[in-house]
C-alpha cells in the first residue's frame, strides 16, 4: 500500500469516541517516533495547522516550536486568538513574528494577483526558514496536511507555503492528520478542546486579505477591509449564520466612485459583501441574506469604515464567478 494511501482500517471519524480514540493512537505514536526530539510547525491560526499542534502540544509538549507569520493580511483579532489559545491557554513555545511591513513593503504597487501570490508565498518561506534557523535541536517539520491535500496535489500543503523550505535545513516531515478529511479534522478538534471558533473556521485563503483587496494593496484600503470584514463576521454571528454558512467575506476591489457625505461629495471605495454555500469549492450557491441583515451591516460599514461610501452585494453562482475575487 502507498504510503499516502489512506488506510483501509482507519475508520470515518464521526464521533467524539471515535476523535478519542484517534487522538490516542497518534499521541503514543508521535511520541515513539520524536522522542525527546524538537518539532517546527508554521502555525497560521487555521483549521488543520491548529489541530496538529494541538495534537503535539498533547504528545510532546515544550519540544513543539510554533512559528505563527503575521504577514498583515489576516484578519481582524486572529493573531491576538492564536497567541491566547496556543501560548496562554495550551502553553505551547511560541514564536510569534510580526513581518506585516516586510510583506507590504513587497506587495506595494503590485496589481497582478498571480505575482502578489507568488511574493505572498516567497516571502512566508523566507521569513519562515530565517525563524527556522534561529532554533537549535529541530529535527522535524509537523505540516497541517490532510487527505484532499494528497488527492489534489503532490502533497505538500502548498497553502501553508513551508514545502518549498531551503533543502540544508533537512527536516522529517510530521503529518498526524494527513490521512482525515476536513469534516474529520474538525471533529479530532473539537475533542481536543479547541475554541468552537477555531475549529468550525471558514476556508481562508493562503494569501488571505491580499486576494481580496483587489489590485495592488494599499494600507488604507487593507485596513479598511479588514475592518469591513470583522463586521460582515460580527453581524452574521449574531445572526445565528456562523456555521450554517459556508463561507462569507468581503472584498474592497481599486477603485473609486462618488458619494455624499455630511453634505459634501466623497469619492471613496465600495465594498463588496459575498456568502456562499459549497461542498468542496469545485461550485457554490449564493446564501440568501435576509434584507433587514443586509441592511444591518450596510448601516454600520458605511457609519464605521473608513473611506467607504458603497456597499454592495455579489449573488454571482460559481461556475460562472470563482469564490474568490482574485
Amino acid at each position: 500500500m502507498s504510503e499516502n494511501k489512506r488506510p483501509e482500517s482507519l475508520k470515518r471519524i464521526t464521533t467524539p469516541e471515535l476523535a478519542r480514540a484517534f487522538i490516542d493512537e497518534q499521541i503514543g505514536e508521535l511520541k515513539a517516533r520524536i522522542g525527546d526530539k524538537k518539532v517546527l510547525l508554521a502555525l497560521s491560526g487555521g483549521v488543520d495547522s491548529s489541530v496538529v499542534a494541538a495534537l503535539l502540544i498533547k504528545a510532546i509538549g515544550k519540544n513543539l516550536v510554533c512559528v505563527h507569520v503575521n504577514h498583515g493580511l489576516l484578519r481582524k483579532g486572529e493573531p491576538e486568538q492564536v497567541i491566547k489559545v496556543f501560548r496562554d491557554e495550551l502553553g505551547a513555545t511560541l514564536v510569534y513574528v510580526d513581518a506585516a511591513d516586510r510583506f507590504l513593503d513587497k506587495l506595494a504597487g503590485v496589481s497582478d494577483p498571480e505575482t502578489k501570490r507568488k511574493i505572498i508565498g516567497k516571502e512566508f518561506i523566507d521569513v519562515f526558514a530565517e525563524e527556522a534557523k534561529k532554533l537549535e535541536g529541530i529535527e522535524f517539520l509537523a505540516q497541517g496536511t490532510i487527505y484532499p491535500d494528497i488527492l489534489e496535489s503532490d502533497g505538500v500543503k502548498a497553502h501553508h507555503n513551508v514545502g518549498g523550505l531551503p533543502a540544508e535545513l533537512n527536516f522529517e516531515l510530521v503529518e498526524p492528520v494527513k490521512f482525515l478529511y476536513k469534516d474529520e479534522v474538525r471533529v479530532v478538534g473539537k475533542e481536543l478542546g479547541l475554541p468552537d471558533n477555531m475549529v468550525y473556521r471558514q476556508p481562508f485563503p493562503g494569501p488571505g486579505l491580499g486576494v481580496r483587496c483587489v489590485g495592488a494593496i494599499t494600507r488604507d484600503r487593507l485596513e479598511a477591509l479588514r475592518e469591513a470584514d470583522a463586521i460582515l463576521r460580527e453581524e452574521f454571528a449574531v445572526a445565528g449564520l456562523e456555521g450554517k454558512v459556508w463561507q462569507y467575506f468581503t472584498v474592497i476591489p481599486d477603485f473609486k466612485s462618488t458619494g455624499i457625505k455630511d453634505g459634501k461629495r466623497t469619492f471613496e471605495w465600495p465594498v463588496i459583501l459575498r456568502a456562499v454555500n459549497s461542498v468542496d469549492a469545485t461550485a457554490a450557491t449564493i446564501e440568501e441574506i435576509p434584507y433587514e441583515l443586509l441592511y444591518k451591516i450596510r448601516d454600520r460599514i458605511l457609519s464605521e469604515v473608513k473611506g467607504v461610501n458603497r456597499v454592495l452585494y455579489d449573488i454571482s453562482p460559481k461556475p460562472v464567478a470563482t469564490i474568490e475575487y482574485e
